[in-house]
């Protein structure tokens, strides 16, 4: 059974690394971060992981083993100067599935306008929004075998012009042992998305104006179709320690884009009483030209009055570019 999980995923690999990867030909990008400082510090390999809230993100199917009510947020200072912020729901109905909702935003903060004649800027500010809202639900087939999908509702905008789109995400998880679990999912199936807006009001003309040609005709301006980031997943995590105070956990995710290259997620997490965490992991393995690499993190839960908080924190490697910094807070009751 390992050996088949480990073919499969170096299968997801492409024939040739040098191949055309396709890269910044879909839209909505953002859809690409990962949620979550436990995630992130597992090397993003999180689709057969023990389920947490961000599995709102990473495998929907993984909600289905939530209990009760939790709720999550995350924020992270993320690259040139861009928020994100991530908050997250899950209630479960025994004997009918669990309901799930997350919303996501990527801000750019405050951009001074600047134009061709006026290069010191104008006086104007303008923002750059990117916005993802999902409703969830996932069910358990039996004591080890669970699925889920999410609907998600998309919105990039900048200045005065915006674009929207629906994608639907679909997961399933499975325990072989009760050591291995396997997981697969697909994220962001649906539709392409166009840009309109006041920006793209243009003034055009048929000619010269000589020969009687019109000029100055209120035109709008036409973009293309651009698809969503849609991409494959499969996972296996296994338990590679299991004692009484200790657990130690290494997963390792395959991932299939259609805008670039196959790659491979790799991380690992040690639990101690299940009250401390350290994790480690890198994230693209087999991807060239890749910014993303090392992570670490670590993360603590206490229990009080029946309730159970989780924080959790994450100092992700970004190459060239600045370090994000992930804070993550759960809630359980």
């Amino acid at each position: 059974m390992r050996i088949f999980l480990v073919v499969a995923m170096m299968a997801l690999l492409p024939a040739s690394l040098s191949a055309q990867s396709r890269v910044a030909t879909t839209a909505a990008q953002f859809l690409g971060i990962g949620i979550g400082a436990r995630a992130i510090a597992m090397g993003s390999a999180q689709v057969a992981t023990a389920p947490d809230i961000a599995s709102l993100y990473w495998n929907t199917a993984g909600i289905a083993r939530n209990k009760g009510v939790q709720l999550g947020a995350v924020h992270s200072r993320w690259l040139v100067g861009t928020t994100l912020s991530w908050a997250g729901l899950t209630y479960n109905i025994p004997n009918v599935g669990t309901f799930g909702a997350a919303a996501t935003l990527l801000s750019s903060g405050d951009i001074e306008r600047t134009t061709e004649r006026q290069p010191d800027g104008t006086g104007d500010v303008f923002s750059a929004n990117d916005v993802s809202i999902q409703l969830s639900y996932a069910a358990s087939l039996t004591e080890r075998f669970s699925v889920g999908g999410s609907i998600k509702f998309i919105s990039q905008s900048i200045w005065t012009t915006t674009a929207a789109g629906v994608a639907l995400d679909l997961g399933v998880l499975y325990d072989v042992t009760d050591f291995l679990r396997i997981g697969a999912t697909m994220y962001n199936f649906g539709t392409q998305m166009n840009i309109t807006g006041d920006a793209l009001l243009v003034n055009s003309s048929t000619g010269t104006g000589a020969a009687g040609e019109n000029n100055g005709i209120p035109a709008r301006l036409a973009t293309d179709n651009f698809n969503l980031p849609l991409v494959f997943k499969i996972g296996v995590a296994l338990q590679v320690v299991q004692e009484k105070d200790h657990l130690l956990v290494i997963a390792l995710d395959g991932v299939a884009p259609n805008d670039n290259n196959s790659y491979l997620n790799l991380g690992a997490e040690y639990a101690w009483r299940d009250l401390l965490f350290a994790r480690a992991g890198y994230n693209t393995l087999f991807l060239s030209q890749s910014e993303m690499g090392l992570a670490f993190g670590v993360g603590v839960k206490y229990g009080f009055a029946g309730f159970n908080f989780r924080f959790d924190y994450t100092f992700q490697t970004f190459g060239r570019l600045n370090p994000p910094q992930w804070l993550s807070l759960s809630l359980l009751f």
